[in-house]
């Protein structure tokens, strides 16, 4: 006999998932304002091989609109300046000998309106990845009849499979609600 219980609770955890992966692709979008979770998906070369930034310096957020990393050996300015210019944050690092700074510029309206596009974007991503668990539930839950699941049960089944995906629908408009709010702010 197929376990209702432990079929919602798989599907809980797939739309958690795709909740928190949205919360991070948001994390990296740059909203005009310094984060130091732009830079998390930079690599640097550190004695031959690829490192994240955070392990070969200090990055944190003495302002509103810069970034600063220190760097722990003298040696890695040059590769970090070459890995951020080769990444796709889109500013260029300034350099005193002691600390990189990055100045995050303020965003222009056009650039407003891309960020909350794309924003838009991850935020389909996972809907849409929450209303495949939802359908891919629905069909188990409906083969499962077969296996001797009642209708009764199959039915308050699908129905709390709806009311589960409502809720997780809701958080991703929350989330991105947000996000937009964040951007849009000047």
């Amino acid at each position: 006999m197929v376990e209702v219980k432990e079929i919602l609770g798989k599907a809980e955890e797939k739309m958690e998932e795709a909740v928190l992966y949205l919360e991070e692709a948001l994390a990296h979008i740059r909203a005009g304002k310094a984060n130091v979770k732009i830079l998390d998906g930079i690599r640097v070369d550190s004695y031959g091989s690829m490192v994240p930034l955070n392990q070969v310096a200090a990055i944190n957020t003495p302002d509103a609109r810069t970034i600063a990393i220190k760097p722990w050996d003298k040696s890695m300015f040059r590769p970090i300046e070459k890995a951020i210019m080769d990444s796709n944050v889109g500013i260029t690092p300034e350099n005193n000998g002691e600390i990189i700074r990055l100045g995050i510029p303020p965003l222009t309206e056009e650039r407003r309106k891309q960020l909350a596009k794309q924003c838009g974007k991850e935020g389909e991503q996972a809907k849409v990845s929450i209303r495949n668990t939802r359908r891919e539930i629905i069909e188990k839950l409906k083969k499962s009849i077969k296996e001797g699941l009642s209708e009764d049960l199959e039915k308050d089944a699908e129905a709390d499979m709806q009311k589960m995906h409502d809720k997780f629908i809701k958080k991703v408009d929350e989330l991105l609600a947000a996000k937009e709010k964040e951007i849009m702010t000047v």
